[in-house]
């Protein structure tokens, strides 16, 4: 290795992966801006993540060649950023991007900053190093932007300008005042989804195609939610049992080692962009899980378990937190690592085993893949049996067999690259995803693991009251963001529903007051991404709308609510309240891209039923496991001796023996201290 730049001093494995290009990289930071102010020059700001196949494409052309480094290091200061590391950054230049080129983003993003105020002048994605795709090279657009600075400065300043307005404009009040709030958005989003879904292949829209599992969890609710109706959604029921049924037998699910890649490149679900990301897996892992208990699918109950079990196998570290994602690339190519001959078929399996999966996985058909086959299902066992005259049992044996040899050959393959930081908001994720499967699957090794990466979470990220974003080889760093917080509270009581520990609920209940402390508007209502002690940015956001994470503003005031109710903590539901009206005109105009707020939303018309059940624990066990685990319904076990309870647990008491307290909202139920009788209160379900 020629060259070594400033990015071999961080932590990112991303930013590592660029440490000895011969571009003079900084990472953001005070002494690439200061330089860039002192010399006048535009910034180069570079943004993308290490599983990422076209950050990989344009290093190998572009930053690892000495002729585009030259030109690079002429004109600009050259910033790498780690999208995951600093959402902050990605949020505003990705706003930044669609305003100037007028479409979507992407990564790797490129960016070209003024040096003195940081606004954008000029966007794209990536560049190939010579022309083609109907795309400028690389080097042509570095000259032609440079030139642009020099001589045309003052036009630069006035769409800056512009852009500083707009900026100012995007996230304006849009309140909705006193008794505005009701159940209107709801049915629309249910309305749009249904005119997006792909009636043939499941899931919305065309190719590329997205999980959204927002947009199901709010699907599979509403379906729930018709049930104590007089005319139940067997709309919304199709569409989610569609979608789940056809991404578990598609290629966008890893059908040799559990987990899911990151969206499918066509319509029908067959082919995947193969990075795998821990964001996307924990939250189809919650909602296959649920999914199975509201649809009773095995099926979708097998995919959580698969999922599950691949999470703690390769995405968790010894020290209890999960990894961040494994690469799109192995070897140099995408999807390498996953993609197969029909010689390696053959050679791993047995003839009997082959025969049973040229069926299953269509391998009669033409490869589907650069000439190789990656893995679909084509057939159910039950039809495989019908056409071979076998048992249904055998086949089921047999397609097991055959699953573990191919798992153990591929294991041979140079594995893709693990990035193995650890965050905050997608651990609590994978903590919330881990804790629900378990708690509906009955899977304790589940909870565990859950509960691990919480501590981990809790040692090595929260210090002094306050949370940091990242962590890796020991080192934490970076002020932890709107999403973090709001997603941990989340996890907390996730975990709370199946074990009891009072430094979770301590836990939950800090965060809570930090995002009140440090990221609401109390003006205007809602939440900004960052706190108010966070390094000035030229926009400060404020999520409302999902994309591949769950809208913070969304995550808040759910999260808010769940906590208010239980504690009785008028705090936490006014600041819920308020974030809900602060968004509630972006949710009449367009509810389905904000499901996680609408799912707040109907959170705050409709509170769930809560169950606070004291007890010894051998009781709680008991209770617990005489009670059907619930989707619908947040049920806690305390322990009779618990001491000093915050707000209303404090009255909470035991009675002598067993004890439920059923609540829904404000309004509770007598205690009841006989389990027949509480099933009894649960079926009604009404207070």
């Amino acid at each position: 290795m020629t060259h070594t730049n400033r990015l071999v001093h961080e932590t990112s494995p991303y930013l590592l992966q660029h440490a000895h290009n011969p571009v003079d990289w900084y990472p953001w930071g005070e002494e690439a801006l200061e330089r860039a102010r002192r010399e006048d020059k535009p910034i180069l700001l570079s943004i993308g993540y290490s599983a990422c196949h076209w950050c990989h494409v344009m290093e190998r052309e572009s930053f690892e060649d000495e002729d585009v480094a030259r030109v690079m290091n002429e004109h600009y200061v050259c910033i790498k950023v780690d999208r995951e590391e600093r959402p902050d950054l990605d949020k505003v230049y990705q706003t930044a991007h669609q305003l100037l080129a007028q479409r979507p983003g992407g990564w790797p993003l490129t960016v070209f900053l003024t040096p003195d105020d940081h606004l954008p002048f000029f966007a794209g994605t990536y560049f190939p190093k010579e022309p083609r795709y109907g795309m400028p090279g690389f080097v042509d657009v570095l000259e032609r932007v440079a030139r642009a600075w020099r001589e045309q400065r003052d036009a630069i300043r006035g769409q800056n300008a512009q852009l500083a307005a707009i900026f100012a404009r995007i996230d304006a009040p849009a309140r909705a005042e006193g008794g505005a709030l009701d159940a209107r958005p709801l049915a629309k989003a249910r309305d749009e989804l249904r005119a997006e879904y792909d009636t043939d292949y499941g899931g919305f829209g065309d190719a590329p195609k997205f999980p959204q599992p927002a947009s199901l969890e709010f699907l599979l609710r509403a379906y729930v939610r018709s049930t104590r109706a007089a005319t139940v959604d067997r709309e919304a029921r199709a569409m989610v049992r569609g979608t789940l049924r056809a991404m578990a037998y598609g290629g966008v699910y890893d059908q040799i080692g559990g987990g899911f890649y990151r969206y499918s490149v066509d319509r029908f679900w067959a082919i995947p962009h193969f990075e795998k990301m821990l964001y996307d897996n924990a939250q189809l892992l919650a909602l296959y899980a649920e999914a199975a208990r509201v649809l009773d699918e095995p099926l979708f109950a097998r995919i959580a378990a698969e999922t599950g079990e691949w999470v703690m196998r390769e995405m968790q570290a010894p020290e209890g937190g999960y990894y961040s994602s494994l690469d799109a690339d192995s070897e140099g190519r995408e999807g390498k690592y996953y993609v197969w001959t029909l010689d390696e078929l053959r050679a791993a399996v047995d003839p009997e085993e082959y025969a049973v999966l040229e069926r299953r996985l269509g391998l009669h058909r033409p490869a589907n893949f650069e000439g190789r086959w990656h893995l679909n299902v084509y057939a159910e066992a039950p039809d495989i049996a019908a056409a071979l005259g076998l048992a249904e049992a055998e086949v089921e044996r047999r397609l097991a067999s055959a699953r573990a040899k191919l798992y153990a050959f591929r294991e041979r393959r140079v594995r893709p690259a693990l990035d193995d930081k650890i965050l905050a908001g997608w651990n609590a994720l994978m903590i919330k995803g881990m804790a629900r499967a378990g708690r509906l699957l009955g899977r304790e090794d589940f909870i565990d693991s859950a509960q691990r990466a919480l501590d981990f979470v809790r040692a090595a990220l929260w210090r002094d009251g306050r949370l940091l974003a990242t962590a890796r080889n020991g080192r934490a760093q970076l002020n932890a963001y709107l999403d973090d917080h709001a997603l941990l509270i989340e996890a907390a009581l996730e975990l709370l529903k199946v074990r009891w520990r009072r430094d979770d609920l301590a836990f939950a209940v800090a965060l809570a007051h930090r995002l009140l402390d440090g990221f609401e508007d109390r003006t205007a209502g809602g939440f900004y991404f960052t706190s108010n002690d966070h390094e000035p940015l030229v926009h400060r956001p404020k999520p409302a709308s999902d994309d591949a994470l769950p809208a913070g503003n969304g995550v808040a005031a759910r999260a808010l609510l769940a906590l208010g109710h239980v504690l009785g903590d008028v705090d936490f539901l006014a600041a819920a309240e308020r974030t809900l009206r602060a968004h509630y005109a972006r949710l009449a105009q367009y509810p389905s891209a904000h499901c996680t707020l609408l799912m707040a939303l109907e959170q705050y018309l409709e509170p769930p039923t809560t169950v606070v059940l004291r007890g010894t624990p051998e009781a709680l066990r008991a209770w617990q496991t005489a009670l059907t685990p619930d989707t619908a319904r947040d049920i806690y076990p305390i322990p009779a001796d618990e001491p000093d309870l915050p707000g209303l647990l404090a009255e909470r008491k035991p009675l002598g023996g067993p004890t439920a307290y059923v609540c829904r909202g404000h309004t509770c139920r007598p205690p009841v201290t006989d389990l027949a009788a509480l099933k009894q209160v649960l079926a009604e379900d009404t207070l």
